[in-house]
This record gives C-alpha cells, sequence and structure tokens, in this order.
C-alpha cells in the first residue's frame, strides 16, 4: 500500500458557525480512525488548513466526502504527495486552533504575519504543520 499526504486550505461560508468546529473534529476522528486516515487541522475562523496522511484510496475518498461539504469554499490542493512514513501517525484528526503558537510561525512560512494559507507554498504549510506539531499533546 502507496502512503500519501494531502494538504489543502479552505475558505469558511458565511454559514458557517465556528462552534462546529468540535462536531467537525468529532466526527472526522471516528470517520479516520475507521479508514485508517491520520492529520491535522488548522482553523482561526476564517481558513482551514488540513493535511490527510494514510493509504491512496482512503485519503482521495476521505478529500471527495470534504469537497462536499458546504461549510466552506474556494478548497485548494497545497500538496499531495507520495511519502514513506507519516507525520501525523498518532493523531486521528490533530487540532490546533489559531493561537499564540501559531502567530510566531506564520510570518516565517509566508509573506504576512496573519494565518492565510493561500499565501503559502505547499512545502511551506507542510513544515508549519510539522512545527506546530511539537508543540501539540496527542489526542
Amino acid at each position: 500500500m502507496i502512503l500519501v499526504r494531502l494538504i489543502y486550505t479552505s475558505t469558511v461560508t458565511e454559514d458557517f458557525v465556528p462552534a462546529e468546529i468540535d462536531h467537525i473534529l468529532k466526527t472526522a476522528r471516528a470517520n479516520n480512525k475507521n479508514r485508517n486516515v491520520t492529520g491535522l487541522l488548522c482553523f482561526n475562523n476564517t481558513f482551514f488548513l488540513q493535511c490527510l496522511e494514510g493509504s491512496r484510496e482512503q485519503v482521495n475518498n476521505t478529500y471527495q466526502k470534504i469537497l462536499n461539504d458546504k461549510r466552506h469554499t474556494n478548497i485548494t490542493i497545497l500538496s499531495y504527495s507520495e511519502i514513506i512514513e507519516r507525520e501525523f501517525h498518532e493523531w486521528s484528526m490533530g487540532y490546533m486552533p489559531n493561537s499564540s503558537l501559531t502567530t510566531p510561525l506564520n510570518l516565517k512560512y509566508s509573506s504576512t504575519p496573519d494565518f492565510n494559507p493561500y499565501e503559502m507554498s505547499g512545502d511551506s504549510t507542510q513544515r508549519l504543520m510539522f512545527l506546530l506539531k511539537e508543540g501539540m499533546e496527542v489526542d
């Protein structure tokens, strides 16, 4: 089985309520666990940045479901690659909200100090997520 990593970003729609994030995480964790998909979700009330890791088939199937979710728009793949190992193997879906931990890293990987994944390359988003993982606890 070939492992892949997919990183995408999207923008919340006007109908999105930030309190829905708990439901999104609960559902994602249950579904991902059943599919052996792992990853990390970053969110700042405007943008989602998500990494999915797993078999090509399961990551692609999960991404197809994400594309049909009406709570976000402008869904853009930033990176898709085959990998030899998972970076987020401990999480069915880790979560990093915008915080004092993320703010200093935005300028390191972006042209602006504000969290905006559309202003970042795929490699930059991947490195940002790898660094954020170091400051997180396993769920």
